[in-house]
C-alpha cells in the first residue's frame, strides 16, 4: 500500500481553495438520492451511495477541510490517475488499521470522509497531487470489491439540530478557550483558526468539534475515536480532553523555555544548547551522576568478559575505590584508567580458526612467490594445528635478509589460518617497561607492548609478530630479550603478569612470530624457545616473477596509472633484478621501479611525453642511471682465490689476494678488516701450506725466508666466520707453485691436518654463484645432505664438487696429488751428511 502525504490547511494553496468553493455549488453527483425537479440542493446532500476508497496511513481527515494528498506511484498510484482520468467526483478517505499491513478490507476501520476531488495535477517526479474537500462523515455497509481499487457501498448520517442550550454553548465556549490559550504558545495555530473563521460558522458546533480536533497532535487512533464519534455531546468532551492535553504540552515547552532564558546571560550564551539539554532531561527524569553513570558502563563491559578469578576480584576491588573517590581527585583518573585497561582485554574472547591446507596454500601463494620450500614448512605446521585444532603456544622464527618479505609471510599465515595479525619492532628498545608495562605507581604508567596488542586485536588468540629480536638492547633500565622469556615460554605465558595490570593473563594460546636478519644476536635463551625458518633470498627467477605479479602491478597503482598506460618488455624486469638490484630481498628493486615511474610521471606533467608509455631495456638508464653491477668473472692469476661467504644480505664472493713481498724474513700479514675467527684460519692455511709444500710438489723451503701479505678487498666492511680456510689456503699454495688456480669458487673450514669442515649458508652462497655466473663450486662433503635438501632450481647450472681433505681440493685447483708425507730434515741432519 503506498504511503500518502497530507499537508495542513495552512499550506494549502489559496488558489485551489478558492477553487474548491467557486466548483462547490456547481457540482453534481450521480447517486440514488435524487432532488424534486426544479428544487435547488446542497451537493452534500446528493452524495454518492457507492464509493471508491483511497487509504489513509498517517492520520484520518475530518469533514470541513481541504487538504492536499500525493500519491506517487505503485499500485495506488494507478488507482488514484484512473479516478482522476474518469471525472470521478467523489473518493472515500479511510484510515487504515495497521500501516505496516496490506491494504485489505480487513485492515480499513469501517468510518471515514467523503471527500470531493476539487483538483488533480501531474507533477512530474512528484507523482499526482489531488486537492480534495472533506464533506461528511460515512460508514462502510458492505464491501462491492475486496482488491485494489476497493468500491464500498456507504451511509450517511446527518447532522442532528442542534437546540440552543447552556450545556452545548459551555462545551463550545470551553473549545474556543483553550485554542485561544493555545494561540499564546504556539503562534502557529492562528492562520488557522482564521481559515476555519473565514469558512465556516463559529456557532457550529459540530464544525468547530472537527476543526479543534484536526489542530492537534494527537494519535491516529484518538484522532479517529473522534471521527467515530456521531453525538455531538460525546465528540466535544472527546476533543476538550484533547485539547487540554495539546495546551499541557505547550505550557512544558514554554516552561521549559522560559527556565533557560533567566538562566543564560551574555556571557553564558555559548552554553545554550548544554542547558537545554540539561532542562529537557530534567522535565523527562533522566538526569544522572555523571561518576555513576561511569560505572555502570563499566558494569555493562564486565558482563560480556569472562575475567578470571584473579581478574574479577581485582574489577570489584578497583571498582568500589572508584565509587568512593571524588571525580576531582588525580586517583579518580588512575584507577578509571586502569579500569579501562582491564575491560579493554579481551579476556575469555576466542575466534574461530581455519586449518584448511588448500585456502592457506592459495593464501601464501597470494603474498609470495617463490620460496616453495618455506611454504612447505608452514604448511607442515598448519597440518599439525589442524589435527590438535590449535596452533597457540608455539613460536617461529623468521631469518633471512632484509626484503625478501618476513613480515608478509606472518600476514599470510594470520590469513590462513583466520586469525587477527599485529605486529610490533623490538628493533634498539632497551626498556624492559616496553613489554611488561610499567608499575602503576609512575605517573603516565601505561601497559606493555602485548597487552596493546591483545586491546588492539580483541582477542585472546592472535598472531603477534616481533621483529627485529637481533637488534633488540639492554641497559640500567633492564634486558628486554629476559622479559620476552616470559612472553614466549609455552611453559611460563598462560600465568603472563603485565606490570601495570599486576594481573595474570592466559598467552598459551597467540601464535607468535618472531623475525630477524641474523642469528649470532639473537639472545640464546630465544633461540632456544623458537623453531628457526631461514629466508635465505629469492633467486633471480623469483625476483623476476615476484616483479612482474606483484611489485609492478602495485607500483603503477600507486601513481595512478594502469597496465594500458605503461607496458614494459619482460626483459626489463630481469635487466633490474641482474644489474641493478642483486640484493637477495626485493625492496631495492621496489624502490627502482618507484624511481621510474616518479621519472615517467614528472615526464608526463611536463608534456616530454604521452600515454601509452613502453618501457624497454634501452630505456632505463635514462629513468635510473647506468647499472650498478657490471659482469664479473672470477680473477684468474697466481695468488688469487675466489671464496664463498655469507652476510646479512645474503651470499657473496670474496677474492682473496696472496703476495709475497720480500724475501728478507718469514712472516705474514693480513688486512681486510678480519675478525678473529678469519685471523684464525689465515693461521692455520699458513701452518698448514708450510708443512706440507713438498708433498704438493712446491719448494719445502718456499715460506722459509718470503714475507706473505694476504688481503682480502673491501677492507672497509667488516669480514667474519668459519668458511675462508680453504680459500686461503689454495692462494698460499699457488703462490707457493706459482701456478693460477682452476676458474672454481670455494667455501670451507679446514683443521691443521687438512680436514674440510662443513659450513653454513649453502643455499645464500650458490645463488651468489648463479648471480656471477660461475658453474663450478668446491663444497665440504659434509655440507652433501644440506645441498641435496636445496630445490633443484637453486642447484641447477652448477657443478658441486665435495672436499673431504684439502688434497681434494689441490687435485681440483692445481691437477696436483698430494704426494705421501714424508719427513723433513732439519738444518743439522743436513750438515751431518755432508761431513760424511
Amino acid at each position: 500500500m503506498n504511503s500518502d502525504t497530507i499537508h495542513s490547511p495552512e499550506s494549502l494553496d489559496a488558489a485551489a481553495a478558492a477553487d474548491a468553493e467557486s466548483n462547490h455549488t456547481n457540482d453534481s453527483a450521480a447517486g440514488p438520492d435524487t432532488a424534486k425537479e426544479g428544487t435547488l440542493v446542497r451537493s452534500d446532500e446528493v452524495l454518492p451511495k457507492q464509493l471508491t476508497l483511497l487509504p489513509l496511513s498517517n492520520r484520518p481527515l475530518f469533514p470541513g477541510l481541504v487538504v492536499p494528498l500525493i500519491y506517487e506511484g505503485g499500485e495506488m498510484g494507478k488507482v488514484v490517475r484512473a479516478l482522476a482520468d474518469s471525472h470521478e467526483q467523489y473518493v472515500g478517505l479511510v484510515l487504515v488499521r495497521d500501516e505496516g499491513e496490506p491494504y485489505a478490507p480487513q485492515n480499513l476501520f469501517e468510518v471515514g470522509v467523503v471527500a470531493r476531488i476539487a483538483k488533480a495535477v501531474e507533477i512530474e517526479g512528484h507523482g499526482l497531487h489531488l486537492v480534495v474537500e472533506c464533506m461528511r462523515r460515512f460508514s462502510i455497509d458492505g464491501f462491492i470489491t475486496s482488491e485494489n481499487p476497493i468500491r464500498v457501498a456507504a451511509s450517511y448520517r446527518p447532522e442532528t439540530a442542534y437546540d440552543d442550550n447552556i450545556e452545548l454553548r459551555a462545551y463550545t465556549v470551553a473549545v474556543i478557550n483553550t485554542i485561544k490559550e493555545l494561540l499564546k504558545h504556539n503562534p502557529m495555530y492562528e492562520e488557522e483558526l482564521r481559515l476555519f473563521a473565514s469558512r465556516f460558522d463559529v456557532n457550529e458546533p459540530n464544525r468547530l468539534a472537527d476543526f479543534a480536533a484536526s489542530l492537534t497532535t494527537a494519535s491516529r487512533e484518538d484522532l479517529q475515536d473522534i471521527l467515530e464519534t456521531y453525538p455531538i455531546f460525546d465528540r466535544l468532551k472527546k476533543v476538550v480532553s484533547l485539547l487540554n492535553r495539546e495546551l499541557n504540552v505547550s505550557k512544558v515547552q514554554t516552561r521549559i523555555r522560559e527556565n533557560i532564558d533567566e538562566r543564560i546571560s551574555e556571557q553564558q550564551r555559548h552554553f545554550f544548547l548544554q542547558e537545554q539539554l540539561q532542562e529537557i532531561q530534567r522535565e523527562l527524569g533522566m538526569n544522572e551522576d555523571p561518576q555513576e553513570k561511569v560505572l555502570d558502563d563499566f558494569r555493562k563491559k564486565a558482563k560480556k568478559l569472562d575475567f578470571s578469578t584473579e581478574a574479577g576480584k581485582a574489577f570489584d576491588e578497583e571498582m568500589n575505590r572508584l565509587s568512593m573517590l571524588d571525580s576531582t581527585s588525580p586517583e579518580y583518573n588512575v584507577t578509571r584508567s586502569y579500569l579501562e585497561w582491564l575491560t579493554w582485554l579481551p579476556w575469555g574472547k576466542y575466534c574461530r580458526e581455519r586449518y584448511n591446507l588448500k585456502t592457506a596454500s592459495r593464501a601464501l601463494n597470494k603474498h609470495h612467490s617463490g620460496l616453495d620450500d618455506v611454504k612447505d614448512r608452514i604448511l607442515e605446521f598448519i597440518a599439525v594445528g589442524a589435527r590438535k585444532k590449535a596452533v597457540g603456544g608455539s613460536i617461529i622464527l623468521f631469518v633471512g635478509p632484509p626484503g625478501v618479505g618476513k613480515t608478509s609471510l606472518g600476514k599470510a599465515i594470520a590469513e590462513a589460518v583466520n586469525r587477527p595479525f599485529f605486529r610490533f619492532s623490538v628493533g634498539g628498545m632497551r626498556d624492559e617497561a616496553e613489554i611488561k608495562g610499567h608499575r602503576r605507581t609512575y605517573i603516565g604508567a601505561m601497559p606493555g607492548k602485548i597487552v596493546q596488542a591483545l586491546k588492539r586485536v580483541e582477542v585472546s588468540n592472535p598472531v603477534i609478530m616481533i621483529d627485529e629480536v637481533d637488534k633488540i638492547g639492554s641497559d640500567f633500565r633492564g634486558d628486554p630479550a629476559s622479559a620476552l622469556l616470559e612472553v614466549l615460554d609455552p611453559e611460563q605465558n598462560s600465568d603472563f603478569m603485565d606490570h601495570y595490570l599486576d594481573v595474570r593473563f592466559d598467552l598459551s594460546q597467540v601464535l607468535f612470530l618472531l623475525t630477524a636478519n641474523q642469528l649470532d644476536t639473537v639472545p640464546g635463551p630465544l633461540l632456544d624457545r623458537a623453531e628457526i625458518i631461514r629466508l635465505p633470498g629469492y633467486m633471480a627467477s623469483e625476483k623476476v616473477e615476484i616483479a612482474r605479479k606483484h611489485l609492478w602491478p602495485n607500483q603503477l597503482k600507486e601513481h595512478a596509472l594502469d597496465r594500458q598506460d605503461v607496458s614494459v618488455t619482460s626483459s626489463v624486469f630481469r635487466h633490474l633484478v641482474e644489474d641493478y638490484a642483486r640484493e637477495p630481498g626485493v625492496r631495492r628493486l621496489e624502490g627502482l621501479m618507484k624511481k621510474i615511474l616518479r621519472k615517467l610521471s614528472r615526464n608526463l606533467a611536463e608534456e616530454k611525453l604521452e600515454l601509452p608509455v613502453r618501457i624497454g631495456v634501452s630505456d632505463i638508464k635514462d629513468y635510473i642511471g647506468l647499472p650498478r653491477f657490471r659482469e664479473q668473472a672470477i680473477k684468474e692469476g697466481v695468488g688469487l682465490a675466489t671464496g664463498l661467504a655469507w652476510t646479512a644480505m645474503g651470499g657473496t664472493t670474496l677474492t682473496l689476494e696472496a703476495a709475497v713481498i720480500h724475501h728478507d724474513q718469514r712472516g705474514m700479514k693480513i688486512t681486510g678488516q678480519l675478525g678473529k675467527v678469519m685471523q684464525e684460519s689465515s693461521d692455520i692455511a699458513y701452518s698448514y701450506i708450510s708443512a706440507n709444500l713438498e708433498r704438493f710438489g712446491a719448494p719445502a723451503d718456499f715460506f722459509d725466508k718470503a714475507f706473505v701479505h694476504m688481503h682480502v678487498p673491501e677492507g672497509a666492511v667488516p669480514k667474519d666466520g668459519p668458511s675462508a680456510g680453504i680459500t686461503m689456503a689454495t692462494a698460499l699454495l699457488s703462490l707457493a707453485l706459482g701456478k693460477a688456480p682452476a676458474h672454481i669458487a670455494m667455501t670451507g673450514e679446514m683443521t691443521l691436518v687438512g680436514e674440510v669442515l662443513p659450513i653454513g649458508g649453502e643455499r645464500e652462497k650458490l645463488l651468489a654463484v648463479k648471480r656471477l655466473g660461475i658453474t663450478e663450486v668446491i663444497l665440504p662433503v659434509g655440507n652433501k645432505v644440506d645441498v641435496d635438501e636445496l630445490p633443484e632450481s637453486v642447484r641447477e647450472g652448477i657443478t658441486i664438487h665435495y672436499a673431504r681433505h684439502f688434497s681434494d681440493v689441490a687435485r681440483l685447483m692445481f691437477g696436483i696429488r698430494m704426494k705421501p708425507a714424508t719427513r723433513r730434515k732439519t738444518a743439522t741432519a743436513k750438515q751431518s751428511e755432508s761431513a760424511s
